[in-house]
């Protein structure tokens, strides 16, 4: 336009896109791309739900580990044996399917929790 002065000439600046800050980084994007960080994560994740897969197999050793060594002993067990299988085990076995898949997402939510409160 030729009465507009040169000092308010609109320019266009273009650049390379911006990157976060150095030090700033996404717990997302390390897990996604397989990072030692983002291995240390789901290693961490998978530790603890093999810890809570290890306490259910231990209380189940110990709850259905002495029921043959019960049975043998007691003579004419065959009543005892179907009333302890059918009710007394099953209840705690319920029990403890709940507790484990409680536990299990609780520490997926721990990670998840984690992940996003790094992730701002």
């Amino acid at each position: 336009m030729p009465g507009q002065d040169p000092a308010e000439r609109r320019v266009v600046v273009t650049g390379p896109p911006r990157r976060p800050p150095s030090g700033y980084y996404r717990p997302r994007t390390e897990i996604d791309e397989q990072t030692t960080l983002g291995h240390t994560y789901v290693r961490s994740l998978m530790r603890s739900q093999l810890r809570a897969a290890l306490a259910v197999v231990a209380v189940l050793v110990l709850l259905v580990g002495p029921l043959p060594l019960l049975f043998a002993t007691v003579p004419d067990s065959d009543r005892l044996e179907w009333t302890v299988l059918g009710f007394g085990l099953y209840a705690p076995l319920v029990l403890l399917a709940r507790w484990y898949v409680r536990r299990a997402e609780r520490n997926e939510r721990d990670l998840v929790r984690l992940v996003e409160d790094q992730d701002r």
